[in-house]
């Protein structure tokens, strides 16, 4: 009950007879009473525009258009802009040493960059702090990866395959992508050819080829817990996508359809 008090009836109403009882709105402390009585509370439009004064007041805005347009273009710039350094390495690295693993890997960065640049805006985007988290381990875990170890001419040879079949997937898999690429779980349009109709996560799996063929080059317990890392948080990240897409019936009857997230008959 309101801890206002309630308005007195006045002489100009009828007798006590024909009065009836006035309600009180709890959720806003106003009096409120049948219209077109003499002495009633506030109108119905009044007290609309009063609750949704305190909707008004006890909701944060969102931000606008404009500021959200500001922050998609400064986050894509920034991906781009990181993916073109990888690449620039990558180039260094190729014309020092003129193998095909560094040519393909010029080529996976500069498409990193240049999706960064062309992708569309996503019609839904998790916000949960472990999804962000997870894209960001994935992503950027492998950075962590050393050169020390020991380096047995059979895992040398093995992660040579292992990286080029990763790199060659990935790249297939960002042209099937085109603008749909993210970083983050987010919703930017179904795209079910190439690599998707194989498995869902297709550049998840590639990460998984180019950084157990480095692990392989290089053995350590420090590349292998690394390895171990960055696999469980893009595991974690598929997991996150597809819980926010299967929102969508088309991306359920995708998932009927391309039954593995990872590995064929594995996972």
């Amino acid at each position: 009950m309101s801890d206002r008090p309630r308005h007195s009836v006045t002489s100009r109403e009828p007798s006590p007879a024909k009065c009836r009882p006035h309600g009180t709105l709890a959720s806003t402390g106003l009096v409120a009473d049948r219209p077109g009585r003499a002495g009633a509370g506030p109108s119905a439009r009044d007290r609309t525009n009063h609750r949704s004064q305190i909707r008004h007041r006890g909701t944060r805005s969102s931000p606008g258009p404009g500021t959200q347009r500001l922050a998609r273009i400064a986050v894509n710039l920034a991906g781009a802009v990181i993916a073109a350094l990888f690449a620039q390495a990558s180039l260094r690295f190729y014309l020092h040493t003129h193998r095909l693993i560094g040519g393909l890997f010029v080529i996976e960065q500069t498409c990193f960059a240049v999706m960064f640049l062309l992708r569309r805006p996503a019609e839904a985007v998790s916000r949960r702090p472990r999804s962000w988290l997870l894209a960001f381990g994935g992503t950027f875990g492998a950075l962590l990866l050393r050169p020390g170890g020991t380096h047995p001419p059979w895992g040398v040879q093995t992660g040579f395959i292992f990286q080029l079949t990763g790199l060659l997937i990935a790249i297939a898999s960002l042209l099937a992508l085109g603008r749909s690429f993210g970083f983050v779980a987010a919703d930017r349009g179904l795209k079910t050819r190439g690599p998707y109709a194989v498995v869902r996560h297709p550049i998840y799996a590639s990460y998984l080829l180019i950084q157990s063929g480095y692990v392989l080059q290089s053995l350590s317990l420090r590349n292998a817990l690394v390895l171990a890392l960055a696999t469980a948080c893009n595991l974690g990240r598929a997991l996150a996508e597809e819980r926010l897409l299967a929102r969508s019936p088309a991306y359920r009857a995708y998932q009927d359809q391309v039954r593995w997230h990872l590995i064929p008959y594995l996972w």
